[in-house]
């Protein structure tokens, strides 16, 4: 089993757009993860992150290749030099 070492994040935007991508990213080969720490801290009783934000992690050898999905799919969310 990969660690989450062998995870970079990709992109961070709404559940809807991160659900969007992963399955972009399944139908590339791309293994992902998906980390939201505000419902993980509402689960455990405290608050963490952002309400709406999800972030989108892709392995690291293919990570330049669900950067280029992602900035694809969602340019508005990116800025310049990101």
């Amino acid at each position: 089993m990969s660690t989450d070492d062998s995870y970079e994040r990709v992109y961070t935007g709404s559940d809807t757009n991160v659900q969007y991508l992963q399955e972009l990213f399944e139908k590339a080969g791309i293994a992902s993860r998906v980390r939201n720490d505000f419902d993980s801290g509402l689960r455990a009783g405290f608050g963490g992150g952002l309400p709406g934000q999800v972030q989108l992690f892709a392995m690291k050898s293919h990570f330049d290749e669900a950067l280029k999905i992602s900035k694809t799919t969602f340019p508005e969310d990116y800025v310049d030099g990101e």
